[in-house]
C-alpha cells in the first residue's frame, strides 16, 4: 500500500492480466492476499473523508461490497485492520529514515554539523509530506481516528513518533557540541522534541481544518529557523 487510494507495487489491478481470478458471474475474485490490501486501502480512503466519522465494520465492508464475515476472514477485529495501518505508516517512514541516516548527504557541506541538520530535514520533510500525501494515515497519526478504538493502537503510535524522535536525536548530536555546548546531548534531545512537537502540530491542524491547511505550508522556512540553517 504506497498510497491509501493506490495499489502498491505489484498488485494486480486486474488490468490486461490473463491470471485474473473471476467468480462465477464476471466479477473479478481477488488473489490470495489481494483482499487483505484492498480492505486496508479501502479503510484508509475512507478515513480521507473530513467528516471525521467513526468508520464501522458494516460500513466498510457496504463500501467493498462484501460480508462482514468477509472481512473477518482476513482480520481478526476491526483493532487489527488499524494495525495493518499503523504497520504501513512505520514501516513506510523507517524505511526513509535509516536510508536517511546510512546515506543520506548535504552536497553544500560535508561538515557533521551540517550533515546532521541536513538529515533532521530530510525526516521532518518526509514524515510530513508523507501525511499530507495520505490524509486518512494523517488521521491515524494524529490519534483522530483511534478515538473510541483500542487504546494499544493509540499506545502503538505513540511508540512511532517516540522513534522518530529517537532518530531526530541522533541527527542532532553533532548539531548540539557547536557551539560548543556544555549538555550536547540534553540539547540533542530538547531539539528532537521540538520538531516532533513541531510535526505533531502540523497534522493535528492539517486534521483539524479538514485538510485545508497543509502540514508543507513554508515548511522550508520554519525548519530553518528551528534548526539554524
Amino acid at each position: 500500500m504506497q498510497h491509501a487510494s493506490q495499489p502498491a507495487d505489484g498488485a494486480n489491478t486486474g488490468e490486461n492480466d490473463s491470471h485474473v481470478m473471476h467468480d462465477g458471474v464476471g466479477r473479478r475474485r481477488p488473489k490470495p492476499g489481494e483482499r487483505r490490501e484492498q480492505i486496508l486501502q479501502t479503510l484508509a480512503s475512507m478515513l480521507e473523508q473530513p467528516d471525521g466519522e467513526r468508520i464501522t465494520t458494516a460500513a466498510l465492508a457496504a463500501r467493498l461490497q462484501v460480508s462482514e464475515a468477509a472481512l473477518y476472514r482476513h482480520f481478526a477485529s476491526k483493532a487489527q485492520m488499524f494495525e495493518g495501518l499503523i504497520d504501513f505508516i512505520e514501516r513506510t517512514i523507517f524505511s526513509r529514515i535509516n536510508k536517511t541516516l546510512e546515506t543520506d548527504s548535504n552536497p553544500a557541506s560535508s561538515s557533521a554539523i551540517h550533515l546532521g541538520a541536513h538529515r533532521a530535514r530530510s525526516i521532518v520533510t518526509f514524515v510530513i509530506q508523507f501525511a499530507e500525501t495520505n490524509p486518512g494515515m494523517a488521521r491515524v497519526m494524529v490519534g483522530d481516528a483511534l478515538v473510541l478504538e483500542k487504546e494499544r493502537l493509540q499506545q502503538r503510535m505513540n511508540l512511532v513518533f517516540d522513534k522518530i524522535e529517537s532518530a531526530l536525536k541522533q541527527c542532532l548530536r553533532d548539531v548540539a557540541v557547536q557551539p560548543a555546548s556544555d549538555t550536547p546531548t540534553v540539547d540533542a534531545q530538547v531539539g528532537a522534541s521540538v520538531l516532533v512537537a513541531f510535526i505533531s502540530g502540523r497534522l493535528q491542524r492539517f486534521v483539524r481544518t479538514g485538510y485545508r491547511r497543509a502540514p508543507s505550508e513554508h515548511l522550508e522556512l520554519a525548519l530553518a529557523q528551528m534548526l539554524h540553517r
